[in-house]
């Protein structure tokens, strides 16, 4: 993969809630780690729903990776065929990649749900009322997912031995609990602030907040 033409969608422009969280700063951080040349389609809002964008992303979300015209959609399958192809990411005892892959649909299956439930409620639901009297189910949802992973890190630095592509995954996916939850859990915020001071993901995070500040003056016009 090193040697291929690699593309990856992102957007221009998003509200300040969602800046430094959107899922193609997970593919960036696995792609910058593994040492991956690649370029960024930065698409304006609204383009993810054109034609052209439906076609490599059925459900017209962000992001997709396209390897020498091959196009993949699905941050999660995007960061395993990019762990696949560098040893940094990955190991090769089965044992232990067997670990990786158990804990990337971990993230994904069992620790995102929830989390993005919660996001739900204190962003975008307009029934505030409603909101208020879901929450506390929600917030006892995620504290139960964040003790049963707390207890599975334990003292270690990494979730499966080594860094891992699982590790990007899980640290992405924990930046989207709230201050105040994550503070409970001393372990899992140290593991946030472990692996979100490797260079690579500064670059990463870097390479999405710069169009957001390119064009931030354009949308509030339009606003």
């Amino acid at each position: 993969m090193k040697n291929s033409k690699l593309t990856l969608t992102a957007f221009d422009w998003v509200p300040d809630f969602a800046q430094g969280h959107v899922r193609d700063l997970r593919v960036r951080w696995a792609l910058e780690e593994a040492g991956f040349p690649y370029e960024v389609e930065v698409m304006a809002q609204g383009a993810q729903r054109a034609p052209a964008h439906l076609r490599r992303q059925p459900f017209g979300q962000i992001p997709t990776l396209e390897i020498d015209g091959l196009s993949l959609f699905e941050s999660g399958a995007i960061l395993w065929r990019i762990a696949e192809a560098d040893d940094a990411l990955l190991p090769a005892d089965i044992a232990a990649r067997s670990r990786v892959l158990s804990w990337v649909f971990g993230a994904l299956n069992s620790l995102e749900p929830p989390i993005g439930m919660l996001a739900t409620l204190d962003l975008f639901i307009e029934d505030k009322d409603a909101a208020a009297r879901i929450r506390p189910e929600v917030v006892r949802a995620v504290q139960g997912k964040l003790k049963r992973l707390a207890e599975a890190l334990g003292p270690d630095p990494h979730i499966a031995g080594s860094f891992s592509v699982a590790d990007i995954l899980l640290t992405t996916v924990l930046r989207d609990v709230p201050d105040d939850l994550l503070a409970g859990f001393p372990s899992l915020q140290a593991y946030v602030e472990r692996h979100t001071a490797r260079p690579a993901f500064s670059a990463a995070l870097e390479g999405q907040m710069r169009p957001f500040a390119e064009n931030a003056a354009r949308y509030e016009k339009a606003s």
